[in-house]
């Protein structure tokens, strides 16, 4: 039973969300979109899978509050 312990991965751990405004989230991705629509694309992308939370004015809105 310990050799079936022994290969099972300790499990993932996921990372913590990077806490920004929303202006700071638009400003940094806009440095790299090329245009509009892959900049909502991106924003929608990164609160919809957590990767990004909100603070400030729209602290607590999800993506369905943007999409």
């Amino acid at each position: 039973m310990r050799a079936a312990q022994d290969q099972i991965p300790p499990p993932l751990q996921t990372p913590e969300p990077h806490v920004v405004t929303l202006l700071e989230l638009v400003e940094a991705i806009c440095d790299e979109a090329d245009d509009d629509l892959e900049i909502v694309a991106t924003v929608l992308h990164l609160l919809r899978t957590g990767r990004v939370r909100l603070r400030g004015n729209f602290r607590g809105s999800g993506a369905d509050s943007f999409g």
